[in-house]
């Protein structure tokens, strides 16, 4: 009798369709060719980067399953999300610049004329599977089909909650360009993203799409989707530039001396999307704190308070042992301490940075008190900094 398996499909035929497929052929010697590719993996900048949890297995799971602090990672209310519609997009931004951040690392940026997509998650989960892992903890704010024509969709890197199969299957069935890190492009042509529609880029390339410059550029941070992580694919932060309007995104990644170096050669920039959620002492390599993202947005705008931050990486997926709300309060402390422009818009809440800025703390409404980060005391040439062990409670905002 016929076995179940052939030779050429071997485990791959147990494997989810999520999971996505290795790079081969050109695309992987492609790889082996990048100067950031090293003793089989991907090098980060700044030395080596602890991709895994520190500390042991005990250790982590306590503070994940604290009876004290685990409900403060969920809001305890509805979250207050913009019921973004046709008209809020329809009409051209009057400043040439329009943001609306999707909630998590989703953002679509109107540039220029054109428009940009960045990390779209529209599934309910990031996830292989539709039935286990990190659950939205708000609707998205509007359908994918609502969203209307873009001319790029940016991916940053691999991981669940940055590409989501059940999006770029939608979105494979447009007209749209994608733009991605080395060998990110074998999953969207394993989804059904035909090859010409892919711009695949190690960092420090350009591609042109439409009067807009894409430039791949470093980040510190980690990939793997599957059983295995190879690190056979890059992660990125992007530099996206139209005639008159610069912006950033920083994907996922831990603070590094790189920002200053990209912010000289790119920037400055109209507004910068900075993760600054899922941040943990478990993982300090890979995510910044609310801190150490200001500080970023810093170096990229050549150390001065300059343009508009936009935090992103928070308030959707429950991904860390923080409260939930913790990321902005502590971003909206830190850049009003700083003298940074800050946008704190509700997930599909259009804004122009040129213009008024959403600046209400909307998460307060649906969060349990949080812990108000005192301020530490600082050497006048220190960035400014709080400290995670010395807090009030929130009573005093």
């Amino acid at each position: 009798m016929t076995g179940w398996r052939s030779k050429s499909s071997g485990l791959s035929a147990l494997q989810p369709e999520a999971f996505g497929a290795q790079p081969r052929g050109e695309r992987l010697a492609r790889i082996r060719r990048s100067p950031h590719f090293k003793d089989g993996v991907f090098q980060n900048p700044g030395g080596t980067a602890r991709t895994r949890p520190s500390g042991s297995t005990l250790d982590l799971a306590k503070v994940f399953l604290d009876k004290d602090t685990r409900p403060l990672r969920s809001p305890v209310g509805t979250v207050p999300v913009h019921a973004t519609t046709l008209a809020d997009l329809a009409k051209p931004p009057t400043t040439g610049l329009r943001v609306t951040w999707m909630g998590h690392s989703g953002v679509l940026v109107e540039i220029d004329g054109h428009r940009v997509l960045f990390d779209p998650v529209w599934g309910e989960r990031c996830s292989p599977f539709p039935f286990v892992g990190p659950r939205r903890l708000h609707p998205v704010p509007l359908p994918l089909a609502a969203l209307g024509p873009v001319d790029v969709v940016v991916v940053s890197h691999d991981h669940y909650d940055h590409l989501d199969m059940p999006t770029i299957k939608a979105l494979a069935g447009t007209d749209t360009v994608f733009a991605v890190p080395l060998g990110v492009g074998a999953h969207l042509e394993h989804w059904g993203v035909s090859a010409d529609r892919l711009r695949e880029l190690d960092w420090h390339e350009s591609t042109k799409v439409r009067g807009l410059t894409l430039t791949a550029t470093p980040a510190r941070h980690f990939c793997g989707r599957g059983l295995r992580n190879t690190q056979h694919t890059l992660w990125a932060s992007w530099s996206v530039a139209g005639e008159e309007h610069r912006v950033y995104h920083s994907g996922d990644t831990g603070y590094f001396e790189g920002f200053r170096e990209i912010g000289a050669s790119h920037g400055p920039f109209d507004v910068t999307m900075i993760q600054i959620g899922a941040y943990s002492e478990f993982w300090p390599d890979i995510h910044m704190t609310p801190e150490e993202g200001l500080r970023a947005h810093l170096d990229l705008q050549g150390g001065t308070p300059h343009g508009v931050l936009l935090p992103i990486h928070w308030g959707t997926f429950n991904l860390a042992p923080h409260p939930w709300a913790e990321p902005g309060e502590w971003t909206k402390e830190a850049a009003e301490e700083a003298g940074q422009a800050v946008a704190l818009p509700r997930p599909g809440e259009p804004f122009e940075p040129a213009g008024k800025l959403p600046a209400d703390a909307w998460w307060r409404s649906a969060s349990a008190p949080v812990a108000h980060l005192r301020r530490r005391p600082q050497k006048p040439s220190a960035a400014p900094g709080f400290s995670r062990t010395e807090v009030d409670l929130a009573g005093e905002r």
